[in-house]
């Protein structure tokens, strides 16, 4: 990732736009902006979210609020709590997440 070209600027996230996403069972809310070729969203997991597919794009996630599960293709799982963070490259490893009781996360890919 190379950022270039983006001015500095600051994100009232409550004014971007929500978008729903619906999940295998559950619903994901995104607010997104895009910088050049760089996705910035602040995604909101309602409980009981399990993703309909397997992510090959690669992201960095921080964790905000509640607890987030990522399984990864080859059984793996990873446990995202307030405060912690994963990476993943374009196409390394498929993953897919959850929640039992929600999550807030900070997601840029």
């Amino acid at each position: 990732m190379k950022l270039s070209s983006i001015p500095f600027g600051t994100t009232d996230w409550s004014t971007v736009e929500r978008t729903e996403h619906r999940g295998e069972r559950g619903v994901a809310h995104w607010r997104t902006r895009h910088f050049g070729d760089i996705r910035v969203r602040m995604v909101e997991y309602s409980a009981g979210y399990l993703a309909d597919h397997w992510c090959e794009k690669g992201h960095i996630l921080l964790c905000l609020s509640g607890r987030l599960d990522t399984e990864l293709a080859d059984g793996r799982t990873f446990v995202l709590t307030p405060g912690t963070s994963y990476q993943v490259a374009d196409g390394a490893e498929p993953h897919r997440s959850s929640t039992d009781a929600g999550a807030t996360l900070f997601i840029v890919d």
